[in-house]
């Protein structure tokens, strides 16, 4: 692996350890480290130690799995495989589904500007008087894209967005307006005047790198450009405010090819890890 290369993926191994940090506990076992979230929100993951000479084993693995069941946390990992590569063999053999998930590095001289693209993107203001309204509509056009992976279209549509809008607890609205207004975090929403929103996604930024993450799109509304109109978005936004690393990981290589049409390129495999499902 060539020296630029090798300092890059580095950088971003650094901002996968940091973002955990200031909302989580840490806990370290063997060679990997458990991020456990202090209070309410998504539940962190456990990854290889920074900077560790030792590829986790098995039998660390096993032990963060019992500690994340005690805590009633997914048992879930996460690495590069380019820093980490035999953690793939490890975690298979641990009767762990792994996805290799491309990472991807924005071009910033690729990335076309996003009023080109012919959708209008709304990035979220933690003083619009809305702002509860959006933050719920974001992760409700999340989780009913996320529930039917892929670019295919499908049925799902504005009507399941709102049957999933409501019941947004408000420690998760007070901290994504918290993050927006500090500079760490950026949400969009993409749709019509008609419609509501269709499409959205999210930024989180430590430093001068930021990850985009969450994109979606509802099912019935994919194949309009939706996706990476936000994606563009994003990544302006990042860029017109200091960051000068912004990547992503797509869900699969179908997925890649969408952020490829907005400068980002391949550079490694990010891993994420879950026990196999129960076939019954």
């Amino acid at each position: 692996m060539d020296s630029t290369r090798s300092d890059l993926l580095d950088r971003l191994e650094g901002f996968y350890d940091a973002v955990p940090r200031d909302a989580a506990r840490v806990e370290n076992h063997g060679a990997l480290v458990l991020f456990v979230r202090d209070g309410a929100g998504w539940p962190f993951y456990a990854r290889p130690q920074r900077h560790c000479a030792t590829t986790p084993t098995l039998a660390d693995l096993t032990t963060v799995r019992t500690r994340q069941r005690e805590l009633g946390l997914p048992e879930a990992f996460e690495w590069l495989h380019e820093i980490t590569p035999a953690l793939l063999a490890v975690a298979r053999s641990a009767g762990l589904s792994v996805t290799e998930a491309p990472l991807m590095v924005l071009d910033p001289a690729a990335l076309p500007n996003p009023a080109t693209l012919g959708v209008p993107v709304r990035l979220l203001d933690p003083t619009d008087e809305d702002f509860d309204t959006a933050v719920a509509a974001r992760r409700a056009v999340a989780a009913v894209g996320f529930a039917a992976p892929g670019t295919e279209r499908g049925e799902a549509g504005p009507a399941e967005r709102d049957a999933v809008t409501f019941g947004l607890d408000a420690s998760a609205v007070d901290e994504e307006r918290s993050r927006i207004a500090d500079g760490s975090r950026l949400s969009a929403l993409a749709g019509t005047a008609t419609q509501g929103p269709l499409a959205s996604g999210m930024a989180m930024r430590v430093d001068d790198v930021a990850e985009i993450a969450g994109v979606a799109t509802l099912p019935a509304a994919r194949r309009q450009g939706l996706g990476a109109a936000v994606t563009a978005a994003l990544a302006r936004a990042l860029l017109d405010t200091g960051t000068d690393l912004v990547f992503l990981s797509a869900g699969s290589e179908e997925t890649a090819r969408v952020y490829l049409r907005v400068g980002f390129r391949r550079i490694g495999t990010a891993c994420l890890a879950y026990p196999r499902p129960i076939l019954g």
